[in-house]
């Protein structure tokens, strides 16, 4: 949906991008905790208006690679 604009599931082009603002509480960002903070990436979702089909996207590649970093073994 973030690259076409259209739902995968129904087909719907009525889609919403909802940001996500990683210092506002219960945001919908991966958080990593470090010994005393908590670092946290944010992620953007895609929402169908239609069917209700939601994708979560992580939009920087500075952000996937701290995930990358902090949760592979």
């Amino acid at each position: 949906m973030k690259n076409s604009g259209v739902c995968p599931k129904c087909g719907s082009h009525t889609v919403a991008c909802v940001p996500d603002d990683a210092h506002r509480y219960l945001a919908n960002s991966i958080c990593m905790t470090k010994v005393v903070t908590v670092e946290r990436i944010p992620v953007t979702r895609y929402v169908c208006c239609d069917c209700g089909y939601v994708e979560n996207w992580v939009e920087s590649q500075a952000g996937r690679n701290k995930i990358k970093k902090y949760y592979s073994s």
